[in-house]
């Protein structure tokens, strides 16, 4: 069994009551071993020629001179003191036990008694951390400790509901008024690059707002699904992992065969409870990432690419799924720049990328890979990223069946 508060109380009061019984067991031992002694009559025989009796020693002489019959009776009177003792003390220790026992069960059932409460902090506060703020201790009794325990962290919960509250309106909000005006840019930006009459400049001119409104977009949705993703996902189907990671390599394989990218990998079918959606941007963004921060290389597998004066040789991603016991395991793996081991936790930080600037990238917004473990922990699942040998990373994210 774990060291828990309730067993260390049992063991506490068990053993202050053991270590009380001892003490009190061995100053009566001492006391009724006096008292034995002082209170013991002494006989003594005058004569010449005694005889005497048996009277339960087996030892005494039933013959014999007075001196012998004196030391005979003396000895039998020291053992049938000892034998008293030590019966007195057999039998005290085995109440004593009975009763090291009886205390040590009342002990466990009182401190259970005693910890009831700080049980019931315990469960609320597990459920609370299942996104269900809504649960409150409301713990009655006794204006004790515990008590104000509970009520410090009824008011915390009250605090953190509002905030999650407030949080969800905002996104919410941000939601309606971001995309709108985002929507009427880009509409208005495509307006404008369809007429034929418009002069080169303004072509070029539009053409940039249109990659600037379309980058903003991609920013705000980015951390609208940011936000949301950070809750646990409540509605829950079966979804085959191998189907999202195959949509989001048909998604990529364009981009892919421009860079001179070769998307490989085998997928095994296997189902994971979770949102196809939130599902499929994990797989998206991963290879996503994988394609764009990707380095040629020399080997075997590479796919040829003409341009740039010259022959080139692309780099690969593998993209691949797999059923391990109670869980699904999807792997994404790709050449790329060395990743110091020390770098690997940074990217999955907002606006965090490797060895470059928080903006000014045109590979994306930064928020990749943080929407993925986002994603991930929405599902209950895990995602670790290990540095390649040669450059690229390998990204395994686990998630429960």
């Amino acid at each position: 069994m774990r060291p828990t508060i309730r067993i260390r109380l049992t063991l506490l009061y068990g053993g202050m009551f053991l270590m009380a019984g001892i003490v009190l067991l061995t100053i009566i031992y001492f006391l009724a071993a006096d008292t034995l002694k002082d209170g013991t009559p002494e006989f003594r025989i005058f004569g010449d020629n005694v005889r005497v009796g048996n009277i339960g020693c087996p030892d005494l002489p039933s013959v014999g001179t007075a001196g012998e019959i004196n030391a005979a009776i003396g000895e039998c009177l020291h053992d049938q003191r000892t034998l008293a003792l030590n019966t007195f003390l057999h039998r005290s220790l085995i109440a004593l036990v009975g009763l090291a026992v009886v205390a040590f069960a009342f002990g466990y059932a009182m401190a259970g008694r005693v910890l009831a409460p700080l049980g019931r902090i315990t469960r609320t506060a597990q459920r609370v951390a299942g996104s269900d703020l809504h649960r409150r201790i409301e713990l009655g009794g006794p204006d004790d400790e515990l008590k104000e325990l509970a009520d410090t962290f009824d008011e915390m919960l009250d605090r953190l509901d509002r905030a999650f509250e407030s949080q969800r309106r905002f996104v919410a909000n941000a939601s309606h008024e971001l995309r709108t005006p985002l929507a009427i840019n880009r509409t208005l930006l495509e307006v404008q690059l369809a007429d034929p009459g418009a002069s080169p400049e303004l072509a070029q001119l539009g053409k940039t707002l249109l990659a600037t409104n379309e980058r903003s977009e991609q920013l705000v949705e980015g951390l609208l699904l940011l936000a949301r993703s950070e809750n646990k996902v409540v509605d829950k189907r079966p979804v085959d992992l191998s189907e999202v990671a195959a949509q989001a390599v048909e998604q990529m394989r364009g981009e892919a065969q421009a860079k001179g990218v070769e998307l490989r990998g085998v997928r095994q079918q296997v189902f994971v409870q979770g949102n196809g959606v939130l599902l499929e941007r994990i797989a998206l963004n991963l290879v996503q990432n994988a394609v764009r921060y990707n380095v040629a290389v020399q080997g075997r597998g590479a796919l040829p690419v003409e341009g740039g004066g010259g022959r080139r040789v692309g780099g690969w991603v593998e993209v691949s799924t797999e059923p391990r016991p109670g869980c699904a395991v999807l792997v994404v793996a790709n050449t790329g720049p060395v990743v110091p081991a020390y770098e690997v936790e940074n990217l999955f930080e907002p606006f965090r990328r490797l060895r470059t600037e928080r903006t000014g990238s045109d590979k994306g917004v930064g928020l990749g890979l943080s929407i993925v473990r986002s994603v991930v922990r929405a599902h209950d699942g895990s995602i670790t990223a290990e540095p390649r040998e040669g450059g690229g990373l390998t990204m395994r994210v686990v998630l429960p069946q």
